[in-house]
């Protein structure tokens, strides 16, 4: 179990739950989150909200079960079993119920110094993902209001607030976005793909009442799933140990290596070569290079 030494919290051996979807090929979701977890030294758990063949992006015809009706038992079984968890983390949710039942979950499989972290998975680009409409986001909403940390990028964050999505904004702007989410009931906010110039992105984060900012460089080439690549990483460092601001640092950079890994293939086109980076998030997690990046305000 861990222990808190001021705000930083000391770690032993951790288990971590994570309910999102398996896409089966296409690198993302619990094919992400289970190994970079696992490399973080943690013991994992999965709750697969959807079965698919592959993701949604780029692939045609595949199959896709939602696996809602499976979940009440599954939580039921753990009841009884007295099996119980340090830290949930979800990811993609195929249902305004599997969002309920999850805060289900974080009522009653719930450990001492608990910790919820929500990726509140259903948009991207200014647009809700297809299979999502205003009643999930409602529900999501009330979900991130029992969140401990929330890692939405600045889409979701807009439609989580209702702010109008803005293709260039400024600092104030983001305060704004991530002031308005913690007025939800978020306690910690950890915003992704903030963007103030073309050259660099990064992560913003609102802990307490200062924001902070984390600058990195910018990789020409997009690619699927990296948002779940920086959840799972991030999850695993603030796991471990690390404070909100150097776990989402770490997470960034991880990253950002792995979209380097991948840039020159382009036959890999459907996700981020994240497996032969992992050496490098491990060394990460025994250090502390990268704070100095940090810009507060």
């Amino acid at each position: 179990m861990g222990k808190n030494i001021g705000s930083h919290r000391i770690m032993g051996d951790k288990r971590i739950l994570t309910v999102q979807d398996i896409s089966c090929v296409g690198q993302c979701s619990l094919t992400v989150a289970l190994p970079i977890l696992s490399a973080a030294g943690l013991e994992t758990a999965i709750l697969p909200s959807a079965v698919l063949s592959t993701h949604t992006t780029g692939f045609t015809g595949y199959t896709c079960r939602d696996l809602t009706e499976d979940i009440p038992g599954i939580i039921a079984h753990w009841q009884r079993e007295k099996i119980t968890f340090d830290a949930i983390y979800t990811g993609y949710l195929s249902s305004v119920r599997q969002i309920g039942l999850v805060k289900e979950m974080f009522t009653k499989l719930r450990r001492d110094d608990f910790v919820s972290i929500v990726d509140p998975a259903m948009a991207d680009g200014g647009s809700l993902y297809p299979a999502f409409d205003p009643d999930f986001v409602s529900e999501m909403r009330s979900l991130i209001a029992e969140a401990d940390i929330i890692l939405p990028n600045i889409t979701e964050a807009c439609f989580l607030t209702g702010t109008a999505c803005r293709e260039a904004y400024d600092e104030d702007y983001i305060d704004g976005l991530m002031k308005a989410l913690r007025n939800i009931g978020a306690k910690t906010v950890v915003l992704t793909g903030v963007s103030y110039d073309s050259n660099s992105t990064g992560v913003a984060v609102l802990e307490g009442e200062r924001p902070s900012y984390y600058r990195h460089a910018r990789c020409a080439r997009d690619s699927h799933g990296t948002g779940d690549v920086f959840s799972s990483a991030f999850a695993g460092a603030y796991l471990r140990g690390k404070r909100v601001c150097e776990a989402a640092g770490i997470a960034a950079d991880f990253t950002l290596r792995c979209m380097e890994n991948t840039e020159n293939d382009p036959a890999h086109w459907y996700g981020v070569k994240f497996e032969s980076v992992l050496p490098y998030y491990i060394d990460r997690l025994r250090g502390t290079e990268g704070e100095n990046q940090w810009k507060n305000k």
